[in-house]
């Protein structure tokens, strides 16, 4: 090969170098800034002004939107948590959204729901039928909505939405579990700023492998599967710093549809989320911005590093194949949608600075990463790769991302300390790890595969993820030759 082909080919790898490294010096910046606002919460005790909350005439009530479809693993554990919050006033509204499985009847026998004719509180578009609109008899305040589904998860929160009663509304997936005071304490910014806090997000942890009982997170605990723990890291690093660190910056673009808490007439007065976006929840958030910003009106999104919503997540690849896939679907829709706003000093910090990192390393990001390790290949196949300097480029890489993960796991342990197990702090610094090795790189072909789908405008399909239920005392008894807790 010629000696231009041979520049060409170390010029490129150079390139995806400085591109990797820049991207997670970027992240630990922004990590930096998000433990400093973490440790400084921590610091604040703050508990006399939750329960000055709790008490309080004038918190806003809260309606719970939980969108199901196939959940009957574990609707009733998310339904249970949810009804047990620690919340002055609070209402439930769950959509079964076309199940084919058990989910409307396993809630339909434990809540003794009875059919009713609900008062429309709004009037947004639904696109599928609704069928029939249910109260439970038990007392709880929860109200079941059944509907057909069009494969869209922002469909079902809209149907929610139009018998919504409450002034702020809290959306929760089917397979997840609140802690006690989750809601509580993510409701606390709209207390102490009602005038300008328009939306707020909490922590989102994955809990394959913990173990619960009736909605309870009882021990939380890392699942044996490598792929979760690597996606533990994952989540850490984006919801308890990174978005930490988003928010610090006024630039939050991203409130997770598993845990935010919005002010439902800003949701109404937009039209509702999306129904043709596959990232509903970030397009929900710039939405809101882009509208308060075209009015002129004053408003914040805060994240809040403290209140815990527990998820499943992903077990097998093909199943994080399919859900990232759809998230970086979403993500290009999302900003070509948005693209006005890119670099536009009009919408702030937002316009300025979330949008275009998104643009450059996360949506872009899978194309020079596999461009990158096609070049590698090519370079060692072809006999032009030069040892030395292709194990400077991935010893940096690996360092830079270990230590990354590592400040990740430091802050957890040092703050929230949830992981009492010295062998899960070990697995999650060694899933951190081999994050850089194998599973950033599938993961950037996913995301290739799905900025290629946005790219072709593929029409949006929302898959459901496979449900394994969560881990109970009395799944593990008869292993571990113990009894099983009281009321498991």
């Amino acid at each position: 090969m010629n000696d231009a082909a041979t520049s060409l080919i170390q010029t490129v790898n150079w390139t995806v170098l400085g591109y990797v490294v820049l991207l997670d010096v970027a992240m630990l910046v922004l990590v930096a800034f998000g433990a400093r606002r973490v440790l400084a919460n921590r610091r604040w005790a703050g508990a006399e002004g939750h329960e000055q909350i709790f008490a309080s005439p004038l918190t806003p009530a809260v309606s719970v939107i939980v969108p199901a479809h196939d959940e009957e693993a574990g609707i009733l554990d998310t339904l249970a948590a949810t009804l047990a919050q620690r919340y002055p006033s609070l209402e439930v509204v769950m959509v079964d959204d076309g199940s084919k499985d058990r989910t409307f009847d396993l809630v339909a026998q434990r809540y003794a729901l009875t059919r009713v004719t609900p008062r429309r509180t709004a009037d947004l578009q639904v696109d599928g039928e609704v069928l029939s609109v249910h109260r439970a008899t038990t007392g709880d305040p929860l109200t079941v909505i059944r509907k057909t589904s069009v494969g869209r998860r922002s469909d079902a929160v809209n149907a929610a939405l139009n018998v919504a009663r409450h002034p702020l509304v809290c959306m929760v997936d089917g397979d997840s579990l609140l802690e006690p005071d989750a809601l509580l304490k993510v409701a606390r910014p709209f207390v102490e700023d009602p005038v300008n806090v328009i939306g707020t997000g909490g922590v989102i942890r994955t809990v394959n492998g913990a173990l619960t009982d009736g909605g309870a997170v009882l021990e939380p605990r890392l699942s044996r599967r490598w792929l979760v723990r690597i996606q533990a890291v994952e989540y850490l690093r984006s919801f308890l710093l990174g978005r930490t660190g988003w928010a610090d910056a006024n630039a939050l673009l991203i409130i997770s549809g598993a845990f935010g808490l919005f002010r439902r007439d800003l949701v109404v007065e937009i039209g509702g989320l999306d129904p043709l976006s596959l990232a509903e929840d970030a397009e929900l958030v710039v939405s809101l911005q882009e509208h308060m910003r075209r009015q002129g009106r004053p408003h914040r999104l805060v994240f809040v590093p403290e209140p815990v919503c527990w998820t499943e997540v992903p077990e097998t690849w093909e199943v994080l194949g399919r859900q990232r896939r759809r998230w970086s679907h979403g993500l290009g829709q999302l900003l070509w949608k948005h693209k006005h706003m890119i670099a536009n000093p009009r919408y702030g910090t937002v316009g300025l600075l979330a949008l275009p990192f998104f643009l450059l390393f996360e949506l872009l990001g899978p194309v020079v990463e596999v461009l990158g390790l096609l070049s590698v290949v090519l370079a060692a196949a072809i006999g032009v790769l030069d040892p030395a300097s292709a194990g400077v480029m991935i010893g940096f890489a690996l360092l830079v991302g270990t230590l990354l993960s590592t400040t990740v796991v430091a802050v957890e342990e040092f703050t929230f300390h949830r992981y009492r197990n010295g062998r899960d702090l070990l697995a999650l610094l060694a899933a951190g790890v081999l994050e850089n090795v194998g599973y950033r790189q599938v993961h950037a072909w996913y995301r290739l595969q799905g900025l290629c789908m946005a790219l072709t405008r593929r029409k949006p399909v929302w898959t459901a993820m496979p449900r394994t239920g969560f881990t109970t005392a009395a799944d593990e008894a008869p292993a571990a030759g113990r009894p099983a807790l009281s009321g498991a």
